[in-house]
């Protein structure tokens, strides 16, 4: 990151949000500057802007962080999940563990599954490798004859898996809720391999329409 770029995302990671006249002062350049190097943070996904309206005069142009931009701060949700499994499994068995796990998975596969309830079995694996990629993973898709392959080569909790991988298994039952079929994890990034490879068998009725189709 260029330094003045990063300065001013440090700015705002700080402040919450500020104009472009407040940037400039604090960092010592001309509007046109700033306005520079926030059209490059605007343009990678990292700065956002919204209208502020003041007593008189045009609206002022207000930036703040994107969630990409705030996901470059250490935080410690890691650490707080981490201790969170590790105390529900003081007072419930493991089996319990995976089971509030799920209903987690259940949770937040629901704003997905009505769209994806309406994909035949290959557009639906699709979508549910575009929604792992939008949570922030790297993904690709393939098909393996009537089964399909998410690639997964990144981990969403990786801190989290390295103590507790029980969370493993909520990742799994998530993509098993949104492709609607049986899912198995058959490579794993904990284990060494360079992906999480989720092999996707649709329900029965669901592949032999899909083979039909085919």
């Amino acid at each position: 990151m260029q330094a003045t770029r990063q300065e001013i995302l440090d700015h705002l990671h700080r402040h919450g949000k500020a104009p472009v006249k407040e940037l400039g002062q604090t960092l010592g350049l001309t509007p046109t500057g700033i306005r520079q190097h926030l059209s490059i943070l605007q343009r990678d996904g990292l700065v956002s802007t919204e209208e502020e309206r003041g007593r008189v005069g045009r609206p002022a142009l207000i930036y703040a962080l994107t969630e990409k931009a705030e996901n470059l701060y250490p935080t410690q949700y890691d650490a707080l999940a981490n201790l969170l499994i590790e105390e529900v499994r003081t007072i419930v068995s493991g089996q319990g563990v995976q089971s509030l796990l799920q209903r987690v998975a259940t949770r937040i596969a629901e704003p997905y599954m009505k769209r994806a309830e309406s994909l035949a079995p290959e557009p639906r694996a699709r979508y549910v490798c575009a929604v792992l990629a939008e949570r922030g993973t790297e993904t690709a898709y393939e098909r393996d004859g009537d089964d399909f392959l998410i690639h997964q080569y990144t981990c969403p909790y990786p801190a989290v898996a390295r103590r507790n991988s029980a969370i493993c298994a909520m990742e799994v039952g998530l993509v098993s809720r949104m492709c609607g079929g049986d899912a198995r994890l058959t490579t794993s990034l904990l284990r060494g391999d360079n992906a999480c490879t989720f092999r996707i068998r649709p329900a029965r009725d669901d592949a032999a329409t899909a083979h039909t189709k085919g």
